[in-house]
């Protein structure tokens, strides 16, 4: 897993690091990655002699580390100028080798540019850019390069105007991000929240980590970890010569009813698709997930369905007095459950919450926004990772709050984040598939906390998968699912 640091962390590892080096020594290397970065996009658009250089330079470190790295391209050719947004407190030495170099600064933005760097604000900054910064980030879509194109925008280190520690971005009275939109950021040292979470993380576009030698100095708990493949393939359960359906895991599947069979359908092919070894269903829509699915162990009830391994419960239930005694039924298996949709509406009831919070085995809730903002009265609001571990801590239940960047939280403070998210999957149904996944990765005997998180990561690449096909629906994710988890198991 990649582990994502907080401001403070990264304060004081450059802190501690620059102690033991020569004045200047951890802006060189921020600034010569920052500029190798620069020269391999600039080799894709006519290359870097004669190429056009933008600088948006602050008045902190960022905006040094865009002079030093202006001045190395200004060296090899490309012409270089510099818009200073606050004069009087640029970097004097990244200023004076940006114009030894041959560079300039410039009071407008040249007609023509190729490459913007975004040097405005750092991870020191707060509350979004300043009215005269905001303007000139609004305005950077408009630039075309030597090729007619629009100018490639390469953030140094976070884009301006994020909120670094939670991925907010704040917005105008009119919508629009008061930050920078990259293409391309260039992170230096450390993986920062703004970069993997929340709305900053579309802003940042393409992330590549420059290693300036602050790993050892990291201390602490991270803020969060992004999965990577590597996990998935780790937590994924092997298969041996003696394994069997019943040793592989059985997953059980409440879902669905006579409204709503489709959900059942989905919620069961979900399970199909992941490393367990039999699904039974109990619910109403038996007919019909039987005749999708003939593998299927179907009966009417949860009572009825015999000995699992895990539950999931909710998607397409309802929430009449039939769904809240199936809920209770599940809740009282001594085995771990997924609740997605109705259940967690049913949750709202404080009685059937007390269930969760005594409970031995373990639990995951599945909620969207609007499903987290009823159990909890409120909004996630801006820290999204907070406001998965608050509910997690408060539910006694590993909490995965679906969006674009997923964050799956433990009632003990860890957070993950996945990074597979497509707008794609905003679509009816595709819930209904995840939680069926991450069922069946919870009876195959995955730790909560993996479960939801390797489910998230393999369901993102579904729907990726199922996006080149045009418009995508839940089957289709289904049907994505299996040679996704293929390749990658």
């Amino acid at each position: 897993m990649r582990a994502v640091w907080r401001v403070a962390d990264v304060r004081a590892a450059e802190a501690g690091l620059m102690a033991t080096l020569p004045p200047g020594t951890l802006m060189g290397r921020a600034a010569a990655g920052l500029a190798r970065r620069c020269a391999l996009l600039l080799a894709d658009r006519g290359g870097v002699y004669g190429a056009r250089v933008l600088l948006l330079v602050g008045s902190g470190d960022n905006g040094g580390d865009a002079l030093f790295a202006g001045a190395h391209l200004a060296r090899r050719g490309a012409a270089v100028c510099a818009l200073l947004l606050a004069p009087d407190r640029a970097h004097a030495e990244g200023l004076a080798a940006l114009r030894a170099a041959g560079g300039r600064v410039v009071e407008r933005p040249p007609a023509t540019v190729d490459l913007v760097l975004d040097g405005i604000v750092g991870i020191g900054g707060t509350g979004g850019l300043r009215e005269t910064a905001e303007q000139v980030a609004a305005s950077l879509l408009r630039h075309r390069g030597r090729d007619g194109h629009r100018a490639t925008v390469v953030a140094v280190d976070v884009p301006s105007g994020v909120a670094v520690d939670t991925g907010d971005v704040p917005v105008t009275a009119a919508g629009r991000p008061t930050a920078v939109r990259a293409d391309v950021t260039v992170a230096f040292g450390a993986w920062k929240p703004a970069l993997v979470v929340g709305p900053a993380a579309t802003l940042a576009g393409e992330v590549e980590l420059v290693d300036i030698g602050l790993g050892p100095w990291l201390r602490g708990t991270p803020a969060l970890h992004v999965v990577e493949r590597s996990d998935v393939v780790d937590w994924w359960p092997a298969l041996g010569p003696a394994s069997e359906k019943y040793t592989r895991g059985v997953v059980g599947v409440a879902t669905g009813s006579r409204t709503y069979p489709g959900a059942a359908v989905l919620s069961v092919g979900g399970a199909l698709a992941g490393p367990t070894g039999l699904v039974r269903y109990a619910g109403s829509a038996r007919d019909e997930v039987v005749h999708q699915h003939p593998s299927v162990i179907a009966t009417g009830r949860v009572a009825d369905a015999g000995r699992v391994q895990a539950w999931v419960c909710g998607s397409g239930l309802g929430t009449g007095e039939e769904a809240v005694g199936e809920l209770r039924a599940v809740l009282a298996a001594p085995v771990p459950v997924v609740l997605d949709a109705d259940a967690l509406t049913l949750l709202v009831d404080g009685s059937m919450a007390d269930r969760l919070r005594t409970r031995d085995a373990p639990i995951v809730v599945t909620p969207h926004d609007r499903e987290y903002a009823r159990l909890c009265g409120e909004e996630p609001g801006a820290d999204r990772v907070a406001a998965t571990l608050r509910l997690a801590a408060w539910m006694n239940a590993v909490v995965l709050l679906k969006g674009d960047r997923t964050v799956v939280g433990t009632p003990d403070g860890r957070a993950y984040v996945n990074p597979t998210g497509t707008p794609a999957l905003a679509t009816g149904g595709t819930g209904d598939v995840l939680a069926g996944l991450l069922g069946s990765l919870l009876a195959a005997g995955v730790r909560a906390d993996r479960a939801a998180a390797t489910a998230a990561y393999l369901h993102g690449l579904a729907g990726r998968e199922a996006a080149r096909g045009g418009p995508v629906t839940a089957p289709d994710v289904v049907t994505a699912l299996r040679p996704v988890i293929a390749r990658l198991t």
